[in-house]
């Protein structure tokens, strides 16, 4: 961003952002695309030795304000938690990146995995989405971004539970998006391909291509106010473009066959 694109973002979504799933992956590097940009952080996330070493990297280069609230997102009184512990900051910008993955044979799966995925992704999107979007209507300013997937917009043989918490995620976000212009709150879906994280493990995939963290981090922000949804990196863009060509039953093969790829060593 430029100098005067930075200013502006400030004024409309700051002096305060809140990040969940910060301690790492796509989380961690929008934390430090925001602290670049010079907005002040909570930073949110269980692990909480990632978090304070995030908090010293960002307040040492950047010299912004950090935050730390260790939660885990998959209980509902710690999503509450978060509301209640931020009321006394001007928070302008809410991003959801917390998440997790489950990946298989569906019918093969714990129930409590799928239970905590939902938990996490949709549950924790919902709370914090509905309680923060209601606090920027009344500023009449803000921003919200919630992280969907390419794999959001068909059904995904061995990813299928996961695929349809991340369409839960981009239908909310859409209706947000129009909901939210009166009071002038912006809401984005941000939708990547497969991105180098620790989800990938918690996942139990292995993927061949994947995007760094810290290539989509500022697109996103970018879109933001712009779009209402953002794919972003070449990965992502490349994919998108190549499902877009078939019909939906075509998507769900296509995708079969490259979740397949992900989990073949379950099988």
């Amino acid at each position: 961003m430029s100098p005067t694109e930075k200013i502006i973002f400030q004024g409309k979504y700051g002096p305060w952002a809140v990040v969940t799933g910060a301690s790492s992956g796509i989380g961690r590097a929008m934390c430090l695309a925001l602290a670049k940009i010079g907005l002040d952080l909570v930073l949110v996330g269980r692990n909480q030795q990632a978090l304070m070493e995030l908090s010293q990297e960002i307040e040492g280069k950047f010299f912004s304000k950090t935050r730390i609230l260790q939660a885990d997102l998959s209980l509902l009184e710690e999503n509450r938690r978060i509301i209640e512990e931020t009321k006394t900051l001007g928070i302008g910008l809410l991003i959801c990146s917390a998440g997790m993955g489950t990946s298989g044979r569906f019918m093969e799966s714990k129930v409590e995995d799928e239970l905590e995925m939902i938990r996490v992704n949709c549950l924790s999107s919902l709370l914090l989405s509905r309680e923060f979007g209601e606090r920027f209507a009344q500023q009449k300013t803000g921003g919200i971004v919630l992280l969907s997937s390419i794999v959001a917009f068909q059904g995904v043989p061995f990813a299928a539970h996961y695929a349809a918490s991340k369409a839960y995620i981009q239908s909310l976000a859409e209706g947000m998006h129009h909901e939210m212009k009166p009071y002038r709150v912006d809401v984005l879906a941000a939708s990547p391909g497969p991105v180098k994280s620790g989800f990938a493990q918690k996942a139990n995939m292995v993927m061949d291509q994947a995007l760094d963290p810290n290539e989509i981090a500022l697109p996103i922000l970018e879109a933001l106010g712009k779009k209402m949804t953002v794919y972003p990196g070449f990965l992502t863009k490349f994919l998108t473009f190549s499902l877009s060509l078939l019909p939906r039953w075509g998507k769900v093969r296509v995708m079969q066959k490259v979740m397949g790829g992900f989990t073949q060593h379950q099988r």
